[in-house]
């Protein structure tokens, strides 16, 4: 029988290091330390026993770890912490709030009803946008490199001018620098969790896409 593995991928190693110590203490707590950090990148094997199961925080790896490699299975973060009653939820005092889910989870409703769910625990209302959950569109990276970058920025901003809120919930890093070149205000979800502030840092798209290579190199 496999083990148990949080795996915090490029969303939060690369994005915010100091979160993925919080995340990962909260989940030894909950499976009374039988879980383990994964620290491969989900684009290589990931090396560990069949029937393990891996805990995503990032809609890319959700994909790959669920369908590129056989005999494991993946539950997101989202899911995890919405069956959990303990988790100290910030009051955001009615905010109210866009979300864009990731295109790679289109086909997860489970993963777009946890984080409804988890945002509604936190005091946050959802103006929803037209195209959301399983008919949800690309926020404009994964069109990078295959237009030009002016190309790829229109439709970050085509996409960005779709959310009826300034504030705008993600779930995946390269969204928070689509939606800012957009012109939203992004917010990740793990942050809204931990009570903290959503940074862009490095938007350049050209700049960000050579440091997630960089990572899936070392990983």
């Amino acid at each position: 029988m496999g083990k148990t593995y949080f795996n915090p991928g490029c969303a939060l190693s690369i994005y915010k290091p100091s979160a993925e110590g919080t995340f990962f203490r909260y989940l030894q707590r909950h499976y009374d330390e039988n879980i383990e950090l994964h620290k491969i990148c989900c684009r290589h094997e990931p090396k560990v026993d069949k029937g393990s199961v891996i805990v995503n925080i990032c809609a890319g790896c959700h994909r790959r770890f669920s369908t590129l490699y056989e005999g494991v299975s993946t539950v997101s973060l989202w899911e995890v912490l919405n069956t959990l009653d303990t988790f100290d939820y910030p009051d955001y005092k009615g905010l109210r709030v866009s979300i864009h889910d990731p295109c790679p989870i289109r086909d997860k409703p489970q993963v777009h009803n946890a984080v409804r769910s988890l945002l509604k625990k936190m005091n946050i209302e959802i103006e929803e946008t037209a195209r959301h959950s399983g008919k949800s569109i690309c926020c404009g990276d994964s069109f990078y490199p295959n237009l030009s970058l002016e190309e790829v920025h229109e439709k970050m901003k085509k996409r960005a001018g779709s959310m009826p809120c300034r504030d705008v919930v993600v779930y995946c890093v390269s969204c928070i620098k689509s939606l800012y070149i957009g012109e939203k205000r992004p917010r990740h979800l793990g942050d809204l969790l931990l009570g903290e502030e959503t940074f862009p840092e490095v938007y350049d798209t050209e700049a960000w896409h050579t440091q997630l290579q960089g990572y899936i190199a070392e990983h």
